[in-house]
């Protein structure tokens, strides 16, 4: 495989689908995988898009058939990556982002060890549940169940590579940026890129 998989984490509200969705737009050569989920869908998404939404039925006979490279349970939802898409993109020199929680990034190393690991923070404990209420999506008991969450889901942010404080989004952009260009600078795929150039020049 010559792409790159990223592996971004976040507690939910710290900005994290956000912050991809400007990193995708703004660079070549990156996609994020769209997961399959069996939440309901929420105003304003759209399957495909953001996920593809999966009755329960279907998504476990996926995972009977190893479809999945990662699945995982959060807050009653079964989520899962398609193991085949994943693989292809890669092949082809695509890099790939995987907006999953710690558990499924847990399951990713294992099978992927050189997979590049970023975890995203919120500037605080207010406004991680500020951005929690703002998005007004969510009954009382669905944001306090995740601010519980939260503190458990942050302290896993040691097992990642790297470490983001999402305070000014702009910056947090650049920053997940400046990690994407450095590892495409990297000995292993610079290598592979220009196989024959190095060839030559050793020749």
């Amino acid at each position: 495989m010559t792409g790159t998989l990223y592996v971004i984490s976040a507690p939910s509200g710290a900005g994290k689908t956000s912050l991809v969705k400007a990193l995708i737009d703004s660079m070549e050569n990156l996609g994020v995988s769209i997961s399959h989920t069996t939440r309901p869908i929420r105003p304003g998404e759209t399957d495909g898009i953001n996920y593809h939404f999966t009755p329960v039925d279907d998504f476990q006979a996926m995972l009977g058939r190893s479809d999945f490279l990662e699945h995982a349970e959060v807050f009653g939802n079964y989520y899962g990556t398609s193991k085949s898409w994943v693989e292809q993109q890669l092949l082809n020199d695509q890099d790939v982002i995987l907006e999953i929680d710690w558990q499924g990034a847990q399951q990713i190393r294992q099978q992927i060890p050189e997979a590049i690991g970023i975890f995203v923070l919120p500037p605080s404990k207010e406004a991680l549940e500020q951005r929690l209420r703002g998005r007004g999506q969510d009954p009382e008991g669905v944001i306090q169940n995740r601010l519980a969450q939260a503190a458990e889901e942050m302290a896993h942010h040691v097992e990642y590579n790297y470490l983001i404080i999402n305070d000014d989004f702009e910056v947090a952009l650049t920053e997940l940026r400046s990690i994407i260009h450095s590892q495409r600078l990297s000995t292993k795929p610079q290598a592979t890129r220009h196989k024959t150039l190095i060839q030559n020049l050793l020749s």
